[in-house]
């Protein structure tokens, strides 16, 4: 079962986001050992890259608007591969602040879901949808439609 971490800074805080985010963890423990971190947030994007950076490990994708989109057929090949390849995935949403510059530098994949601007709670939702997608679109599930 493929490890996949999502290191999140900042809590969830509306009831609604974290219900959605919970289903989806629920969904995906039948295809990965998914692990989620929340970290504090901190005064300066560089006191958040000092937490976020001893604990990036495997293949390292940060999400970041200048990143590069990928359509969820492509998103699922990249998540398949690495499976394949054994390795652990670590997902990183930054504060609604970004990230810092060092964080994003260790990325193996800058990822961007969009130009637009979403709720940073929000963020860990779509994530977590585009996650379970993968892997039901590696199933052969209908629920790619």
């Amino acid at each position: 079962m493929q490890k996949v971490r999502v290191l999140c800074i900042g809590k969830l805080k509306e009831p609604f986001y974290a219900s959605a985010a919970a289903e989806y963890c629920k969904r995906l423990t039948r295809f990965a050992d998914l692990r989620i971190e929340e970290l504090p947030e901190r005064r300066t994007l560089a006191e958040e890259a000092a937490d976020l950076l001893p604990r990036l490990r495997g293949y390292t994708v940060v999400l970041a608007v200048e990143g590069k989109p990928l359509s969820s057929e492509a998103f699922a090949a990249k998540m398949k591969g690495l499976s394949s390849e054994g390795a652990e995935v670590t997902f990183v949403i930054g504060s609604s602040c970004g990230l810092d510059a060092r964080v994003k530098e260790r990325a193996d994949l800058l990822l961007s879901f969009s130009s637009m601007t979403f709720p940073h709670q929000l963020m860990r939702v779509i994530l977590l949808e585009q996650i379970y997608r993968a892997y039901m679109i590696n199933a052969g599930s209908e629920y790619h439609k």
